[in-house]
């Protein structure tokens, strides 16, 4: 069955943030080349000014009226203008599919949307980090994370600010579908497969005088090697450096240390094995550096909540 994605387009949109789900649902395929998401781009039959960096710069005739997102099983609210005044027929139809349990995601901005329309209230959410405090102070009852990139409560998913939208809708269709559609999804928009929420939405940029070390050939490397034990100390060898300012560079471009990155390369790795092989579950986890079936499963449940075994079957059974 095709899953119907409402995308909001209310009055000042942010118009990068509007064409990312449009783009990311709209270039997924399933192994049978079918497409899963139906997309419409809802909003006033007036029509609606999108805006860049707040500028006006074009005018957007929304092809559905907002009525329309009232039935579909997932809805965006892409960033908006946080000094206006919001649609109170859009808040009106979040508030009404929320009860229904519809999912609903926010782009940047489009969390104060939610946080308007009281579904925030109790929440872990993110935002653009440059609006976050204004929306804990205008929401206090809302948990504001400013230092990640998407936070997903299940039924209720926010992202910081312009690309980390491509990073949420990414997720979305993982949840959906696995790593290996969204792998092919985001090679489709030119994007690494999997950035992890938790990741920091922004990186300190060091002084090229000081520091001109890149990570690049040393991660390409440790993707290359995820079925070998690779120790700190390989690690910086690899990258010409000590261990110290290994992590540094890490934590400086990446947001997390060199050992977080390979586990979460790992899993990326199990889970596309998992989906398109019919490899054992102790070989999966050797081909992704686990060492066993073991380890494999506690990193599994650890951070899916699921053991191997029945993600497997989970991703069988949905693509019968």
């Amino acid at each position: 069955m095709v899953h119907k994605v409402a995308v909001l387009a209310l009055d000042s949109v942010v118009g990068f943030d509007l064409s990312i789900p449009c783009q990311v649902f709209n270039a997924t395929r399933l192994a049978t080349g079918e497409r899963p998401y139906e997309v419409r781009v809802c909003g006033p039959a007036r029509g609606v000014v999108a805006r860049a960096s707040g500028v006006d710069i074009f005018r957007i005739e929304p092809p559905f009226p907002l009525a329309a997102a009232a039935d579909c099983d997932t809805i965006l609210v892409p960033g908006v203008s946080v000094d206006e005044e919001f649609s109170a027929e859009a808040l009106d139809i979040l508030r009404t599919v929320r009860r229904r349990g519809t999912r609903i995601a926010a782009i940047c901005t489009g969390a104060f949307v939610l946080a308007a329309a009281g579904l925030l209230d109790g929440r872990r959410v993110t935002t653009h980090w440059a609006f976050a405090a204004a929306l804990g102070r205008r929401h206090p009852l809302v948990e504001v994370d400013s230092a990640v990139l998407y936070v997903d409560e299940g039924d209720v998913l926010t992202s910081a600010g312009v690309a980390a939208g491509l990073d949420l809708c990414l997720h979305i269709v993982r949840t959906d579908h696995g790593a290996a559609v969204a792998a092919n999804t985001a090679r489709s928009v030119v994007m690494p497969p999997q950035r992890d929420g938790g990741q920091a939405q922004f990186i300190v940029h060091q002084d090229p005088a000081a520091d001109t070390g890149t990570l690049v050939p040393t991660m390409c490397w440790m993707r290359e090697n995820l079925d070998r034990i690779l120790t700190l100390d390989d690690i910086a060898r690899h990258a010409g450096t000590s261990v110290r300012t290994l992590n540094r560079r890490f934590k400086d471009q990446i947001g997390a240390t060199p050992l977080q990155w390979l586990i979460g390369q790992r899993l990326s790795r199990a889970r596309e094995l998992l989906e398109t092989t019919s490899l054992s579950i102790e070989q999966v986890a050797q081909h992704a550096g686990f060492g066993s079936a073991v380890g494999l499963r506690q990193h599994f449940v650890r951070t899916l909540g699921t053991a191997p075994v029945a993600y497997r079957r989970a991703f069988q059974e949905t693509a019968l």
